[in-house]
């Protein structure tokens, strides 16, 4: 497809953070090893669901002897569900590309470097300056976004990076604002938001040239540049230490463009568990209580919300992750920028730059920015809702599963039973007197009166309880 074609109609834009599970629901002998079938979910319907065979890891060791057995084969299975369990339940491994081709494979099946190499050769026919010097593999985590070493032919000594991405289930701009959108990002100057130099889009794709910095990002002190950012109306999400470049002494924000093209935010899985993060504000904010932890312990955090911090060197640092990262943090809500910035890690900082921040956005695009906000939200609300039914049924129906709770129920029915048992008994004994007394005093009542009762037979059948 070339570059400034349309997206093909009925495109799928899948939201590759949603969580993939793998459960291994049987084995099958083929002539000499033993295959297993497994299960992979996409989120939390079980409607989303497929069945893959085989195994590409590495695995444990063979056996070589008794490999056949069916003990060995159960005790196999469950080590490989372990270990299935290990990786997708790790954020970094999990949105690895290699896995995620390996359990959707129907999704993932593109050469995405390849498809990334064509549309940019594409676009440059018409723009002969650059030169594209070879694809740079080891940057970021999102398989559809890709970067490559650059250069202007005419400067050859000054190195470039172009980064190129697919659009997202978040993109709800239209063609035509995206794409004004996009081309303005060059104009914003921040003294920590990392320039760009050149932009361009088209309806499925958008492609940016930046300075390359052989430093690499933070990853590999900045909060008031979000501030600017909401300031402005200008949508992001998308805060954690890849997108972070350290440039000498400054650290600069990157990857503006991605709220734009839709793309899910890297954080995503955690926050959508969190009902109260339902702002892209308050996501930015959450996103940042991650990078702090980062910063300071040298490692993100094994879970979120974290139940306790670990010693850290300044309890105002504490205080900033309590607010962000905790379990009250996370079931009440988020703080707000300005809060966060009158916190004591933050009030004494005095930020001088001799560059004065600029970011010009017309009226009509921050309108439509604004609606493509409210949009992201809503997607983002309705997910956890989603989630929050999910959770709440598995619960019930886990307790109502329960040992315990099957023992009460056959007590109780035991009970109901006998109960029931004695009010039958109760209730044929009290029948049985009123027709001995009724038999007894029948002969002086008047049989044409129409209140009389019917004398009763002799003979009293009763319907069985």
């Amino acid at each position: 497809m070339a570059f400034m074609e349309k997206p093909p109609a009925g495109k799928v834009l899948l939201d590759d953070t949603v969580p993939l599970t793998a459960a291994i629901e049987a084995s099958q002998s083929l002539q000499s090893h033993t295959e297993y079938i497994i299960r992979v979910q996409r989120g939390i319907s079980v409607e989303n669901s497929w069945q893959i065979a085989g195994l590409s890891l590495p695995l444990p060791p063979k056996k070589l002897i008794g490999n056949m057995d069916r003990e060995f084969i159960a005790e196999r299975q469950k080590g490989l569900q372990n270990y299935l369990n290990v990786i997708t339940t790790n954020h970094i491994l999990s949105n690895c590309e290699l896995v995620k081709k390996f359990l959707d494979p129907n999704n993932y099946s593109a050469n995405y470097t390849e498809i990334a190499l064509q549309q940019v050769s594409m676009f440059f026919r018409s723009e002969p300056k650059w030169e594209v010097v070879e694809p740079l593999k080891d940057i970021g985590w999102r398989i559809r976004k890709k970067y490559f070493l650059m250069k202007i032919k005419n400067q050859p000594r000054e190195r470039l990076v172009l980064s190129w991405a697919d659009l997202g289930p978040d993109k709800y701009l239209s063609d035509k604002d995206f794409q004004c959108l996009i081309k303005l990002l060059p104009s914003c100057l921040h003294p920590y938001i990392y320039r760009v130099t050149f932009a361009t889009a088209n309806e499925s794709s958008a492609l940016l040239i930046r300075t390359f910095n052989e430093k690499g990002t933070l990853k590999d002190l900045i909060y008031k540049v979000l501030k600017f950012l909401h300031d402005k109306g200008f949508p992001y999400g998308h805060l954690h230490a890849s997108n972070v470049m350290l440039d000498g002494d400054t650290c600069r924000l990157l990857d503006l463009e991605n709220s734009l093209l839709g793309l899910p935010s890297f954080y995503r899985s955690y926050f959508s568990q969190f009902r109260k993060i339902n702002t892209l504000e308050s996501v930015d904010v959450h996103c940042f209580g991650h990078l702090l932890y980062e910063m300071t312990y040298g490692r993100p955090p094994d879970s979120v919300p974290v139940d306790s911090f670990p010693p850290a060197p300044s309890m105002t640092v504490v205080a900033v992750l309590e607010s962000t990262l905790s379990c009250e943090a996370c079931k009440n809500g988020m703080p707000t920028v300005s809060r966060l910035l009158q916190m004591p890690l933050f009030s004494d900082v005095l930020l001088t730059t001799s560059e004065k921040p600029q970011f010009k956005i017309p009226t009509k695009l921050k309108e439509a920015l604004r609606i493509a906000k409210e949009c992201i939200e809503k997607r983002l609300i309705e997910e956890q809702k989603q989630i929050h039914q999910h959770r709440r049924l598995t619960r019930a129906q886990s307790h109502h599963g329960s040992e315990e709770e099957r023992k009460k129920r056959k007590i109780l029915a035991r009970k109901k039973s006998k109960r029931s048992a004695i009010e039958n008994n109760e209730e044929h004994s009290a029948k049985y007197s009123n027709s001995n007394n009724s038999a007894g005093s029948g002969a002086s009542s008047p049989l044409t009166s129409p209140s009389s009762p019917t004398p009763p037979s002799t003979s009293v059948e009763h319907a069985p309880f």
